[in-house]
């Protein structure tokens, strides 16, 4: 049985992310180093120490939960929407698409870690352990850990100099890290783009919501559609991978959908198809959207949505279409200190030798998201790969 604590976790582990593709958490491969190989820089000679104290930021601890955790309109005055500027940035998760477009983030797609922290909560009301332990993981992975800013979208000179190899700060469209296979609206990067949203996958999300929704997105809707996906992927997508926590979160995302992007004032979490374009395509909030009536914690959802269609995490192996292959090494429901060990050794393979500024950060950032992780769900024993300050 999928435990309630780990079920939790699943369930908001997307929107940051995100609701997208892939909601956008990592997809990493320890057996044959396919985050390393994708995080590769070349032809760069910086060090392990990172870049000048000049340009270096002191990461400060992640906001608390605000004062007031009820619904309240969103799309206000203060925040209206605005059309993208040129430079500006958008990226794989509809969440933080919109956040950004209407301010609640930077309008041009660059933020700290607790500016995300932040918007997440007062746009969408993401509970506080939720939105630290999705943040800090993408920052980790794709975020400029000595300049403390990540792209929500690509690789952009706005979030300072890069990083030592084999790390590299592309932001959230890098696919293999916080950006995964069979998504609701982007396609897989097999295909090219897998951040822009995608008119033939979204119609698809249309026609399963009349067939399963009459006419709107709810849970029926999200276990047949994660189903359908995933299926699409393995016949057509000779990389397709579904392992760790790509695989968790493409259950998360489906949930999420319904959660957060359902108006607060309504119990039955139903997410109209005007709505779910307005999110997925126009990265706007609709008209008079009031954000969730709660922190969202989306608990036992999850087995809402895997329970129609069981399916064990792998991927297809050989690089041929139809030949899933299940992995019997990588993260699930059953084990989640298995995913936080996985992901620390993850950005150690990414920063095996740091110095000097970048060494204080990323003992910081780990500790900062293991505050997420213990939060979410505990029982897991905090590692410190770079020792103590």
């Amino acid at each position: 049985m999928v435990s309630k604590p780990f079920t939790l976790l699943t369930a908001l582990l997307f929107t940051l992310g995100t609701l997208h593709t892939s909601f956008a958490i990592p997809n990493l491969q320890d057996t044959d180093n396919v985050l390393l190989r994708r995080q590769q820089v070349e032809g760069s000679g910086a060090s392990q120490a990172g870049v000048g104290s000049r340009q270096s930021v002191d990461p400060p601890p992640p906001p608390g939960p605000p004062n007031f955790t009820g619904t309240k309109l969103v799309n206000d005055r203060d925040h209206p929407w605005r059309p993208l500027r040129n430079g500006d940035i958008r990226g794989p998760c509809p969440g933080l698409n919109t956040l950004a477009s209407h301010g609640y983030l930077p309008r041009d797609g660059v933020a700290s870690p607790s500016q995300i922290v932040t918007a997440v909560q007062e746009g969408f009301n993401m509970e506080n352990n939720f939105a630290i332990f999705l943040t800090y993981l993408a920052h980790l992975l794709d975020g400029n850990l000595v300049t403390d800013l990540l792209s929500i979208g690509g690789e952009t000179p706005k979030t300072g100099p890069a990083p030592p190899p084999p790390a590299l700060a592309g932001g959230l469209n890098v696919h293999g890290t916080f950006e995964g296979d069979a998504g609701l609206t982007r396609a897989d990067a097999f295909f090219g783009d897998n951040h822009s949203f995608n008119q033939t996958l979204f119609a698809q999300f249309v026609e399963f919501s009349n067939r399963y929704g009459g006419g709107f997105y709810d849970l029926t809707v999200a276990a047949e559609y994660r189903y359908a996906r995933i299926q699409d992927s393995i016949a057509t997508n000779p990389d397709f991978s579904f392992t760790n926590v790509r695989y968790i979160t493409a259950y998360g995302e489906t949930v999420l959908t319904a959660n957060l992007f359902s108006d607060g004032r309504q119990t039955d979490r139903k997410v109209s198809m005007d709505a779910a374009a307005s999110f997925f395509r126009d990265m706007r909030f609709p008209d008079d959207f009031h954000r969730a009536s709660q922190p969202v914690s989306g608990a036992g959802d999850v087995e809402q949505v895997i329970g129609p269609h069981p399916w064990l995490p792998g991927g297809n192996a050989d690089g041929k279409v139809n030949n899933y292959v299940v992995d019997p090494t990588s993260a699930d429901f059953t084990n989640p200190c298995r995913l936080y060990s996985h992901v620390v050794g993850s950005v150690v393979e990414l920063y095996p030798n740091p110095t000097g500024n970048l060494r204080r950060n990323l003992v910081k950032n780990l500790h900062y998201w293991y505050t997420g992780v213990n939060g979410t769900f505990g029982g897991c024993s905090e590692l410190f790969p770079y020792g103590h300050l």
